[in-house]
């Protein structure tokens, strides 16, 4: 089964100010484009040769693990940003989000909280279990909650690839500006 780099729903430059077309371009064409190529590399004559995308991540390690998971990690964080985002989750996530964190402020501070505190480069996920119980989980380089036994929900990227060429060093800036662009919907069909 070939890995295929997933479409952008959404023009290169459409996230600006919060991401720049520069930063899509390199962080979507470049670094996402060469964890799927080198995948598709990896893949032929293992036995995930034909398995989808999350059953090679939850079985895998070594150098099949880090390209699969940063394929599907990134395949999640690309389409959960809208140039409409930002606002807030409804329904179930939303009364799930209060129910757990508190408030959705609370859910924001903590999850900004997990990014920032995670040292060196990696992820910071919103995860549910099967009961719908959310979790933030912090992993490190290719890590996905899906390893856990866990569905990834919203995942933000804390490689400095994601956001150097807008924010520098600044990692919690960056966090505090993406919550513009989530979109919730997204997030929500996940849950």
């Amino acid at each position: 089964m070939k890995i295929e780099l997933v479409k952008l729903p959404y023009a290169t430059n459409a996230l600006e100010p919060v991401i720049a077309k520069q930063t899509i371009e390199f962080h979507h064409g470049k670094h996402l484009q060469a964890y799927v190529n080198n995948l598709n590399n990896l893949l032929p004559g293992t036995k995930f040769e034909n398995a989808d995308l999350v059953t090679i991540v939850k079985n895998s390690d070594g150098a099949i693990f880090n390209n699969a998971g940063q394929v599907l990690n990134h395949e999640l964080y690309f389409t959960q940003f809208s140039p409409t985002g930002g606002g807030r989750p409804s329904g179930k996530l939303a009364a799930a989000i209060i129910m757990y964190f508190g408030s959705f402020e609370n859910f924001q501070k903590e999850f900004e909280a997990a990014g920032v505190g995670l040292f060196g480069s990696g992820w910071a996920w919103l995860a549910s279990d099967e009961d719908g119980k959310l979790s933030i989980i912090k992993e490190s380089n290719a890590g996905n909650p899906v390893t856990k036994g866990l569905k990834p929900l919203l995942g933000f990227d804390v490689w400095e690839h994601a956001y150097y060429l807008d924010f520098q060093n600044r990692r919690a800036d960056h966090l505090k500006e993406l919550w513009k662009i989530v979109d919730w919907k997204a997030v929500e069909s996940r849950y």
